[in-house]
């Protein structure tokens, strides 16, 4: 019965105690309130005397040492905090704000690091590690953290105007960063290293990695080949023909002038959709001569009537490597872009095959992007493509834009792969 008594006056006395600091911690919250500091350490220090470990305290008395500038006691009664609840991570970034305030990074980054392992996402210490960071001149760290705050800030459901603003500096520390970083690889690796075809990949890993680039994949609407290399601009070597090719350009400008003058050719709108087709970045070219076409050959079939009139155009196309599947390919034709017409972006059907461009007629201003590359076309100069990557073209001149456009065989086939295609093809009911 004598146990059971003393046991009683224990819960007591702790309940006592409970409520004698709740009472001092509120006295001292409305002295704050009212910017009497003298009273308001005094009803802390009372109730640090009846519990010197509850951490909420401590946790006010740093407060109150930080306020008043004393940021290295501020330091000793948050880290006391911290060692009596050591999952709150809001005591932690207040023992950041007071080493920041102590000029003392090593510790506020130790901190910060403690609060950040309790919560990964919690964007009050990832803020304030990228603050760090870059007020430490610690540049590569920067980014990393800027790049945390943005990618964490923008799930954030109505951010306030303090994450909005932290995305934004976030964003613009990181675009003046990737400038410094390119400046610097620039100069090391040499502002002519595009001249180099060998270098080419590694310079777009470059800019993909700088954020001077955004890398595309390639979408086909049609038959998908695996394990063939992703390109915007195939290799020119992989076409060794083009030579032969550009030879004869002069021959088959003078040809297709000749068709486009004359109104019984066979052009015709390239942009041809079904009745019913709902509206769609295509409907402002459907049945529309600002993208005209004149086939020499269509999905696999001749046409004899322009070839006739084409002679050199079709010695040319004897000589390419075209792709013979009935039915499917290869088509060639001449592609006409009238002033200030373009092409939206779009993407292909199938990866098999390269989409060749024998630039004829181009006035100065037109332009041919394939993902995250722009190129100018230049008469007499054959590229090609895989234009299961988004491609768009612009003319935003006075004057019409003809190339000759071919498909031919993907360069990253094997001939054995080639005939197995046909032979697909040709045994399809």
């Amino acid at each position: 019965m004598l146990a059971s008594s003393h046991v009683l006056c224990l819960a007591s006395a702790v309940t006592d105690s409970n409520a004698l600091v709740q009472s001092s911690l509120a006295a001292a919250e409305a002295a704050r309130r009212r910017a009497d500091s003298t009273e308001e350490l005094v009803q802390l220090d009372r109730a640090l005397a009846l519990q010197p470990d509850n951490p909420v305290t401590l946790n006010s008395l740093g407060m109150h040492a930080l306020r008043s500038g004393d940021a290295a006691r501020a330091r000793v009664l948050f880290r006391a905090a911290v060692d009596q609840d050591r999952a709150e991570p809001s005591l932690l970034m207040n023992l950041a704000a007071a080493c920041r305030a102590d000029a003392d990074n090593v510790a506020e980054r130790a901190a910060l690091d403690q609060a950040l392992a309790i919560n990964r996402l919690y964007f009050p210490a990832l803020l304030r590690k990228a603050e760090l960071e870059e007020r430490d001149g610690k540049a590569s760290d920067g980014a990393i953290a800027w790049n945390a705050v943005i990618a964490v800030g923008r799930q954030i459901p109505n951010p306030s105007p303090t994450v909005d603003q932290a995305i934004r500096h976030g964003q613009e520390f990181l675009e003046k960063h990737a400038r410094k970083v390119s400046v610097r690889y620039d100069a090391l690796f040499g502002a002519d290293r595009d001249d180099d075809p060998d270098m080419r990949r590694f310079n777009r890993c470059l800019d993909i990695i700088l954020g001077r680039r955004t890398s595309y994949q390639n979408e086909c609407h049609g038959l998908y080949f695996p394990f063939l290399p992703v390109d915007e601009y195939f290799d020119r070597r992989l076409f060794p023909w083009f030579a032969q090719l550009e030879a004869m350009t002069d021959d088959i400008r003078r040809e297709a002038l000749a068709l486009v003058a004359d109104p019984g050719a066979a052009l015709r709108p390239y942009v041809q959709l079904d009745p019913g087709t709902p509206p769609s970045k295509w409907s402002e070219l459907d049945q529309n001569l600002n993208w005209g076409a004149c086939f020499l050959w269509e999905y696999g079939a001749p046409n004899r009537a322009v070839l006739d009139r084409c002679p050199a155009t079709a010695a040319a196309l004897e000589q390419c490597p075209l792709a013979p599947i009935p039915g499917k390919a290869p088509s060639a034709f001449f592609s006409i872009l009238r002033a200030g017409a373009h092409i939206p972006p779009h993407t292909g059907v199938t990866n098999t095959r390269a989409i060749v461009h024998l630039p004829l007629v181009v006035p100065a201003g037109c332009s041919f992007r394939v993902g995250g590359e722009t190129r100018a076309w230049e008469e007499g100069v054959a590229f090609a493509f895989d234009d299961t990557i988004e491609h768009a073209a612009e003319n935003p001149t006075n004057q019409d834009r003809i190339i000759l456009i071919l498909d031919v065989w993907n360069p990253h086939l094997t001939p054995a792969e080639q005939a197995g295609l046909i032979s697909f093809f040709a045994n399809q009911d």
